[in-house]
Order: C-alpha cells, then sequence, then structure tokens
C-alpha cells in the first residue's frame, strides 16, 4: 500500500512537475544527458549567499528523472549549498520512496548530479578568480 502512495507521488511529479521551466535569471546552469536512456536535465539555480534561493529545472526523459527533478527542486530550495553538496544516492532514495534498479538508478540521481556539478564549476571558478 505503502509503495503505491510512492508510486503516485513519483507520476504526480512527472505529470505536474514542480520548479519546471527556464528563468529569465540565474546565477548556476548545467546540462546532464544520460547516454543509455536519452534523459536530458538542465538545471538553472539562483543563489542568495551561500544558500539556494530559487532552482528551476528543464528537460526529457522517463518519469523517474522527470519526477525526480521535481521532487529534489522543491526539497533543496533554501538549503544551504555545502548541505546539497554532500547529498548523495541515499537521499534522493529516500525522497523517491520507491526501491530503484541499478538501471534506473542513473536516472533518479540525473538532477543531483546536475546541480551538484553546477555547484562545483561555480567554486572552481571563483578559486581561480581569487
Amino acid at each position: 500500500m505503502e509503495d503505491d502512495l510512492y508510486a503516485e507521488n513519483i507520476l504526480d511529479h512527472y505529470n505536474n512537475p514542480r520548479n519546471f521551466g527556464i528563468p529569465k535569471k540565474f546565477d548556476l546552469n548545467q546540462q546532464e544527458i544520460n547516454p543509455l536512456c536519452g534523459d536530458e536535465i538542465n538545471i538553472y539555480l539562483t543563489l542568495d549567499n551561500k544558500k539556494i534561493k530559487d532552482i528551476k529545472f528543464s528537460g526529457s526523459g522517463c518519469a523517474i528523472s522527470q519526477a525526480s527533478a521535481s521532487i529534489i527542486s522543491e526539497h533543496i530550495k533554501g538549503k544551504e549549498i555545502n548541505e546539497v553538496k554532500s547529498y548523495g544516492k541515499e537521499d534522493i532514495l529516500n525522497l523517491l520512496g520507491i526501491s530503484i534498479g541499478p538501471v534506473r538508478l542513473k536516472c533518479a540521481l540525473l538532477s543531483l548530479k546536475a546541480i551538484q556539478k553546477s555547484i562545483q564549476k561555480s567554486e572552481n571558478e571563483s578559486n581561480i578568480k581569487n
């Protein structure tokens, strides 16, 4: 019964994604593609000091990749960048609430990979400028 609720949540986020779209202004951007299945995610982050003020995403793909992007976008708004940098596979699986096989795991983690890469690139560029 509980698995059905989580599956419904995934479908809801897939059919009605939260924070979907391309913002006019953003601080960080990263595109990630899963070459195995063709899922694509573009992440747009707006920062305020060391916090994620806003997040939007665009892209296409399976229900898992798109729902994962929607769910994590809701979850990380207002979070400290350092906290989001420490997120891993288990955090995403907990947010999704369903068991995912190895083939679908890359789909589920695609948005997190894009978020963390965009933050890392920004930090690397800041270090070069200093």
